[in-house]
């Protein structure tokens, strides 16, 4: 085995059972949203998609490739209740060296009415989150590719700020000849630098992905698996029992835990210029659903066009009866449009 690769599982291994939090329980949640139009639509996450779509980058530095040289990515998220989230990054390879890109993503809470203890208006205050993204990686041979992602992370909520940073780290492993791709991250091992008020600081949303991706060689379909939070096994939530002071979960078995970690995607490319693409995330259908009417909560699809120089991405995903989130990406060539327009 590749010395650089057994390093790299052995620091898996280590890491791996310090970290057990999930959702809810860090800070800096933004990190984990999802921007691609694409990966909205397969379920919210993957990590071994091959191509040169460079939002599959942030969610897999390893996937940074040179074919997404001078690629500009620009993405909106319109999430709920006037939240809204973006990313835009732009990457450039250097034979020899390896390839980069650079972005920033950020979310806005929006406006927030400011009262008193007694109830009285006095003003009103804004909230925001903002991450840059410094992305490195490296083909190690015809197969595998490493990389890892810095994030310098900048929270401002109200008057209260605080700074930190988190790290990803990522393998891809793509055989182009059987169709078939994979990918392993470790993703926002980081720290804290400065609280908001001088409180303890808070652990950052760590988690281990791993997926996989097949094409099929006689027809146009692509699927994909992408396992979450390997660092933990059970997902169900914890909850305050009202009536008692002692902790409660949600009773569940082996079957039950493990399709929780699982989120499948599927992609119809009938020809390379279109794309429709469908997901189904467990985790989220069993957190959101109401049962008596489950109705499409967990479910994503979405569409993609291709030019030369411009790609369109389009994803919904439906988290619960009250509302959607609707991601909207443009992946930009700008030196092939200008050699265009100047021809």
């Amino acid at each position: 085995m590749n010395k650089k690769v057994l390093n790299f599982v052995i620091f898996i291994v280590i890491v791996s059972p310090s970290f057990s939090q999930t959702g809810g329980d860090n800070i800096y949640e933004f990190l984990n949203l999802t921007h691609s139009g694409l990966v909205s639509s397969l379920g919210g996450t993957n990590v071994s998609l091959s191509g040169n779509d460079l939002n599959l980058a942030y969610h897999n530095p390893a996937l940074l490739n040179s074919g997404m040289n001078k690629s500009l990515a620009l993405n909106y998220v319109n999430y709920f209740a006037g939240i809204n989230y973006g990313l835009a990054m732009y990457s450039r390879s250097f034979p020899g060296t390896g390839n980069f890109a650079a972005g920033l993503t950020y979310i806005n809470y929006g406006s927030f009415t400011e009262t008193d203890a007694s109830g009285t208006i006095t003003g009103s205050f804004s909230a925001a989150e903002y991450a840059l993204s410094f992305i490195y990686s490296h083909q190690i041979d015809s197969l595998l590719s490493i990389g890892v992602n810095f994030k310098p992370v900048l929270s401002q909520l109200e008057k209260y700020t605080s700074l930190g940073f988190a790290f990803d780290i990522g393998a891809s492993w793509h055989n182009s000849i059987n169709h078939f791709s994979a990918g392993l991250v470790i993703k926002n091992a980081g720290y804290q630098v400065t609280t908001y008020a001088g409180e303890p600081r808070e652990k950052l949303p760590f988690e281990v992905q791993a997926g996989i991706s097949q094409t099929l060689a006689h027809a146009p379909f692509r699927f994909s698996l992408t396992l979450r939070h390997l660092e933990k096994f059970d997902l169900t939530y914890q909850y305050q029992d009202p009536v008692s002071t002692g902790e409660n979960k949600v009773s569940s078995g082996f079957l039950e835990n493990s399709m929780r970690h699982i989120i499948l995607g599927v992609e119809l490319i009938p020809q390379k210029n279109f794309y429709f693409s469908a997901g189904y995330n467990y985790q989220r259908r069993k957190e959101l659903e109401i049962e008596s009417k489950p109705s499409t909560i967990g479910f994503s699809w979405g569409f993609g066009i291709n030019t030369s120089f411009l790609n369109i991405e389009f994803g919904r995903a439906t988290y619960h009866l009250a509302g959607s989130s609707t991601n909207v990406s443009l992946i930009a060539r700008p030196d092939l449009f200008y050699k265009k327009n100047r021809n």
